[in-house]
């Protein structure tokens, strides 16, 4: 296949890829946090491509995968550091669209039990001895329906290693932790 020359490219109306930056912001949770990041990164001609957010305690913290020209990209990361009440880092994204952790099988581990200290270093040592990437973790503390006692609940998306199946990770994360009910779906 015949690549196009970027003049062509501009003719045919490709553009370019532009640059990704990865953004964390946190700040004191309010109205228009959202906004004040968003706006900045509009104002420079940025695009908003990812991004999770959510309010923990009485902080607001996010990450947002952004898209922006190399013109724009030092006057956005100027906007970022002068906007108030939002600590924003600013990440160049050396690796966009590559998969993390060898682009293997996917699955999505679920576990709930009793809430204790340490049950997130105990599975995520035993992923991570195993050579499982963690892609996304949801995790959070509720109430037993009927007891009312204390709950851990966790969500995982995760890029499994070649050779290894969902029957071993089950074992492997039941047995540092065999209080949990676990859940692995391909």
């Amino acid at each position: 296949m015949r690549r196009l020359s970027p003049a062509a490219a501009n003719a045919f109306g490709v553009q370019r890829p532009m640059p990704s930056l990865i953004l964390t912001a946190i700040g004191t949770d309010r109205p228009g946090l959202v906004e004040t990041l968003a706006a900045a990164v509009a104002d420079h001609g940025g695009n908003w491509a990812k991004g999770r957010m959510a309010r923990l305690g009485g902080e607001f913290a996010g990450i947002v995968r952004v898209f922006v020209s190399e013109a724009d990209e030092a006057g956005l990361r100027t906007a970022l550091e002068a906007l108030e009440g939002l600590e924003v880092t600013v990440k160049s994204d050396s690796v966009a669209g590559a998969p993390a952790g060898g682009g293997g099988a996917t699955a999505r581990l679920q576990f709930t039990g009793a809430d204790r200290s340490g049950i997130v270093s105990a599975v995520s040592r035993a992923l991570a001895a195993r050579g499982v990437n963690v892609e996304n973790l949801d995790t959070e503390c509720l109430s037993a329906p009927m007891s009312g006692e204390p709950l851990f609940r966790a969500e995982a998306d995760l890029v499994l290693p070649a050779g290894l199946g969902l029957d071993d990770l089950r074992a492997a994360v039941e047995a540092v932790a065999p209080d949990l009910m676990v859940d692995l779906l391909e």
